[in-house]
């Protein structure tokens, strides 16, 4: 009869392999590493120079000036050791906001003119504005948009595309907001270049100016009640959404 392996020389190996185990340590998992923040600093500012060639001499412009000024104080006080102290990260700081600024608008100039850009420049409203990323309405044909968000000043509909072309979306979903929300005010704000139509850059800024007529609590009501009604309009009874087609006369 043949004899069976000996278990004795598969024991100590599985026990060593269970207490390497145990006690190995465990792998540290590769984490992504981050652009460190001068790197970052670098890359936005070879984006904005390539956008903007201006922007090195305003910003060296500043940083002199800030210079200058906390020089010339310093000297006036006798002490201009410590205005040249002050001056220097002053200088640096107001270099930094000249890139920001402009960084702003070079990354608005890219994406001008291009589908959900007027959705991009939502993104870049203060805390206190609740927003959607996706449009409330849209023309697939034309890829004209409406975007919405919703704050202290009330509803604010940002359109996107020609003021004859987007009118139609804007009128739709102005009434479908009055008829639930009757006693809210709605904005409306054309994104463009066009007559009357205010540029991306400028989206912002200008709901920022808009009359505050509600507060905290009523902005969370007012969101909650149109997310609970949800975006779409009912379809009629009768048709089926599979094969309506939409109408080419209009």
């Amino acid at each position: 009869m043949a004899k069976s392996p000996d278990s004795s020389n598969s024991t100590p190996s599985g026990s060593s392999a269970v207490k390497r185990g145990l006690f190995s340590r465990k792998p540290k998992e590769a984490k992504a590493k981050k652009p460190s923040r001068l790197k970052q600093i670098r890359e936005v500012f070879t984006m904005t120079r390539r956008h903007d060639p201006m922007v090195p001499w305003l910003m060296l412009l500043v940083f002199l000036g800030v210079v200058a000024v906390s020089f010339l104080v310093g000297f006036w006080l006798d002490n201009w050791i410590t205005g040249l102290i002050i001056g220097i990260p002053l200088g640096l700081l107001g270099a930094t906001f000249i890139l920001s600024r402009r960084a702003e608008r070079a990354a608005f100039a890219q994406i001008e003119n291009q589908p959900g850009a007027s959705g991009a420049a939502l993104g870049t409203l203060r805390r206190g504005w609740i927003t959607e990323e996706q449009p409330v309405a849209v023309n697939p044909r034309t890829q004209d948009a409406v975007f919405r968000a919703i704050g202290r000043p009330g509803v604010v509909l940002v359109s996107e595309g020609p003021t004859h072309r987007v009118k139609p979306l804007l009128d739709a979903e102005r009434k479908r907001l009055a008829r639930i929300l009757p006693n809210v005010t709605v904005h409306v704000i054309e994104s463009g270049r066009g007559e009357g139509q205010v540029p991306i850059s400028e989206v912002a800024k200008k709901m920022g100016k808009l009359k505050k007529e509600l507060t905290k609590l009523e902005v969370n009501a007012v969101s909650k009640r149109i997310s609970s009604l949800g975006n779409r309009l009912p379809i009629p009874k009768g048709i089926d959404p599979y094969k309506a087609r939409p109408n080419r006369g209009r």
